[in-house]
Order: structure tokens, then sequence, then C-alpha cells
């Protein structure tokens, strides 16, 4: 049976492998009132025993840092669940057949018959739907069908009039919406009521505590639930008795004035960041990503600058003299050149309360060496998603399509990143891509460019410890078993324990000297994902199989 809250003052653990940087070979561990008081060997933890409250014999299983995925959207990974999946249809037909059976037993109470992850260059008549298509198979129905990347969608004229699109930036009279247009739909398509939206939230977290995941990172956007949405939210997890994963706050909000900033913080109290999803461009798969180059695809197109030099230096400025963190969603090189250029400007005048408060860039896919640098000297952190290259990367993936060969190889450089020296967390951009942290880290360590691979060390550390130093709590310990750390960790068993083929070029997890035992699980592709046991937050047992 699966438990998702107890209270818990002590719990030992033993009988496992505990990754643990100060002790490699520990079998065992101590928690008390949410702290990692002890580590060691399971002699010395009969000792232990009696004063535990709880024992947890792991048989085997690995204790190891809880996740933290630095970018999610989570009312739209909640309406995903309730949505038609289009991810998985083979042709442009079979959507569309999956969306008339559909609309044969969609309710016109239940709102805007909803569907998402579409992609058309996976099929192999590439064309997008349209409106016309909607509205032959759904029967006039209201219909709001995003495309994979949540960065466009298709609207049938039913929505379109209910929305008023039409007068909108980013309508098309096919009913593919972008920008302005796409904010609209989805504001349309996604109404709930504040009740509801908080159900919905609960449960992606009950699957993301499921998954090991101990905090996310909220990207909360005025398309994507609201400030007092937000706000309820992280109040609800702010306090690990909730038992859900901590919820960090970010809103996607422009400030132009220390002014609107702190009147934007003040409505949501607790909020960490004014940026993560503050788009200066779209997305590759909608070609509003702005590049410096033509599209290879649609040699007429740039894609989009949503903001430039000037509003982001203005932003950054506003954000930081009110003591928060200000980000920026960056897909495409020219949209990065943007953002470098207003950071630098900023930087001229707050450099130190911008590398005090470590301002961030979502995604990231395109940035060059000196950019890199740049960053690294302003102390800017990047929230990465490397499920993105195992998605659309390699040989005739939608980067490739999108930009040629050449510029499809030199996307999501993790090991130039690495190298740079700029700080780094993974996470999904759920429901972008499955909230599945270990996907994402088997993703950086086979990356489809060998040379921008990183180890499996690494990637780990970058989607646990990496997400805390992104949200400015690092001081704290949090994402490493050491004695006086917050107890933030998930519990594993796998199929496949080995470590990383040399042969294929990998860096291996470090072993147990003594007897070869590796000290994490095997990520090689044919290897199964591990499987989560429990996840605790500070302490609080937040998903439980053990029982």
């Amino acid at each position: 049976m699966v438990a998702y809250s107890r209270a818990v003052t002590s719990i030992l653990y033993r009988n496992g492998i505990i990754h643990s940087p100060t002790d490699p070979f520990a079998e065992a561990l101590l928690v008390d009132d949410g702290v990692v008081t002890w580590i060691g060997a399971n002699d010395t933890a009969d000792g232990l025993a009696a004063r535990a409250t709880r024992v947890v014999d792991l048989d085997g299983a690995l204790v190891a840092p809880g996740f933290v995925d630095a970018h999610v959207h989570l009312l739209e990974e909640a309406f995903t669940q309730t949505g038609l999946d289009l991810s998985q249809v083979p042709s442009r037909a079979a959507a569309l057949e999956a969306l008339a059976q559909r609309a044969a037993t969609h309710r016109s109470a239940d709102g805007p018959l909803l569907a998402h992850g579409w992609d058309e260059t996976a099929w192999a008549d590439a064309r997008p739907l349209t409106a016309a298509d909607l509205d032959a198979v759904c029967g006039g129905a209201p219909v709001y069908a995003a495309r994979v990347d949540l960065h466009c969608a298709v609207v049938s004229s039913r929505l379109t009039e209910l929305a008023g699109l039409d007068a909108l930036p980013g309508w098309a009279p096919d009913g593919v919406v972008r920008g302005e247009a796409h904010t609209a739909a989805r504001a349309v398509a996604r109404r709930v009521d504040a009740a509801r939206q908080a159900q919905m939230a609960d449960a992606v977290l009950r699957e993301a505590a499921a998954r090991g995941v101990v905090a996310v990172h909220e990207n909360s956007t005025p398309g994507a639930g609201t400030r007092e949405g937000l706000a309820a939210l992280l109040a609800a997890t702010a306090d690990p008795a909730s038992g859900r994963p901590l919820v960090v706050g970010y809103r996607g909000e422009l400030c132009r004035t220390v002014e609107e900033a702190r009147s934007l913080a003040a409505a949501i109290s607790g909020l960490t960041g004014i940026g993560g999803d503050l788009s200066v461009d779209g997305s590759l798969g909608a070609r509003s990503a702005a590049l410096r180059e033509p599209y290879a695809d649609a040699p007429g197109t740039r894609g989009q600058l949503y903001l430039d030099a000037a509003d982001v230096e203005a932003h950054v400025l506003a954000v930081t003299a009110a003591g928060l963190q200000a980000g920026f969603h960056v897909i495409g090189d020219r949209a990065g050149d943007e953002v470098v250029a207003g950071l630098v400007a900023a930087a001229a005048q707050e450099r130190s309360a911008m590398r005090r408060l470590g301002h961030r860039i979502e995604h990231a896919e395109m940035l060059d060496d000196a950019a890199l640098a740049t960053l690294a000297t302003l102390g800017v952190g990047l929230s990465m998603q490397p499920a993105f290259d195992a998605a659309w990367g390699g040989p005739g993936g939608l980067y490739e399509r999108r930009l040629g060969a050449e510029r499809a190889g030199q996307m999501n450089r993790l090991a130039s990143i690495a190298a740079a020296g700029v700080p780094t967390a993974f996470g999904s951009d759920a429901p972008v891509t499955a909230l599945s942290p270990w996907a994402g880290v088997r993703a950086a360590v086979y990356h489809h460019n060998p040379e921008q691979r990183i180890s499996a060390r690494a990637a780990f550390r970058a989607a646990t410890r990496g997400g805390w130093r992104l949200a400015g709590l690092d001081h704290t310990g949090a994402g490493e078993i050491r004695v006086g750390s917050p107890a933030h960790l998930a519990v594993w068993t796998s199929e496949h324990v080995g470590v990383q083929s040399e042969a294929a070029g990998l860096s291996s997890w470090s072993t147990d000297a003594r007897s070869g035992t590796p000290l994490l699980p095997d990520l090689s592709l044919e290897a199964a994902l591990p499987t989560c046991r429990q996840t605790v937050r500070s302490g609080q047992v937040i998903f439980d199989t053990f029982d």
C-alpha cells in the first residue's frame, strides 16, 4: 500500500547503499527531526535501531539525494492527464481520427475539448493540424490542441470566436495561434476555479513525489495559471508536513520598474523569482525561436523576438532592486544575444547584486562560447532539459530539420557549459517532456553529440543539488547526503545495477574499491530506469512503498 505522508521523528535506514560524498562505503543512515545525523556501517547501526521511530530495511536498495525538477508547469501537466494525448499518434490522419473519437463523447459542459502533444515533424504528412480539420472532425466544438512544445496550438473556429483570437497578434486563418493569440487561447481553454486548480496541481505533486522528486521549480505565466493560484501553491507546500514536494515559485511577467517588481512580489508571497518562462522568443518546433540565420526548412523566417536587450536590462534592474531572481526563456541564438547584451548592460550598474541573487536562463539551447564566458562572470545559472536532446536531437530529428545538421549538432551544449563553469540544473519542462528525472540524467549521459555528453555523476548532481543551487537554497546543504544536511532523500531499486560502458566513452559512477559494487544505477540505454520506493522531504515521508 502506498502512503504519502506520515509524521516520523527518526528513521534509520540500513542494509543498503548510501550515496554520500563523506562515506562512499556507507550502508546505513539515520535521520532525526528532518536532518541527517549519522552515516555509517550496518554493524554500528545496530546500536541506533532501538531509538529510531522507524527502521527501514533497504535490502540492498540505494538511498540518494532526492531530485529537484528545475522547470515544470504543474497546471499544464495536470491538463495533459485529462486531455487527449496526441504525442504517440503515427500520422496526421490518426490524429484526426483520435480527435473525432474524443469529440463523440465530449460534453459541452466540460468546456473546450483539449488535446496536446501533436508533432507534425514526426508524420510522413508533415503539415500542422488546422482549424478546418478540427471543425470537420469535432462537430463545431471549441477545441484547443497544443503542439508538443506548448508554444503554439491549433484552435477550432468556435474557440477563435469565443476568445476573440482573430483580433490578436499571432492568430492565423489556418487556426494556428502563437504569441499573444496563443496566450489568450490557452487562458480560455485552461479556465478552472481556484479549488480545481489546487486539486490538479496536488495530483501532479503526488506523482512527482512517486518519482523521487523532493522539489520543483514552478514556472507560472499569465497564460498558464494565475498569481493567486501560484501564491496558494507556495503556501500549501512551504511546510514539509504538507506531504508534498517543495514548490519554488517563478512568475513570468515583465517588470520595467522596481515598483512593478515589488507589487508582484507582494501579490505572491514566497516568490523566488520574476521570470522563468518570461519569453524572449518562442520554440524551434513553432519556428518562433529567434535565430541569427534563417530556418533551414523555412528560409524566409528567423523566428520572433518578444523582448529585446533593453527589455532585459530594465527587467533585470527592476527585479534585482526588489531582491528577487530574474529569469528568461531563451531558445534561439539571436534571443541569447539579446539576453546576454541586456544582462551585461544591467551588470554595468548592479553587478555585485546580480551575482548575489544568481539570475537564470531557462532552456539555453543555442548559447555559444562567448555567451557562456559572459554568463559565468555574471553568476547567471542555466535551467536545462537534457530530455530535449533525447526527443529531438540526432539525425533526422526536429533540430536537424529546423536548423540543418551543423547547427543541430551544437544544441544543448552540456559539456561546454560544464567546462565554462556556468551553474546548471536539470528539469523536464513538464509536460513538454515527461517528469522523469532519471530519463533526463540518462539523456545527458547519452547526448546525441558525443562531445557534449557529461558523466553520469555530473548529470545526477545537476538533477539534484543543481536545483537547490539555482533556487539559492544550496547553503542549507540540500542536495547531498552528509551529516547536518536536510534529509531530502529518495530510495531506489533497479533491475540493472552496473557501471557505464567505458567503450561508449562515458564516465562511470564510482565503485566500491573493496568489492567493485557500483554505488549508483546503470543508465545504459538497454537498462530499465530505477524504481522509487520512498521519497523523503526534510525527514517527512511523502511517498512510500515499504509498508
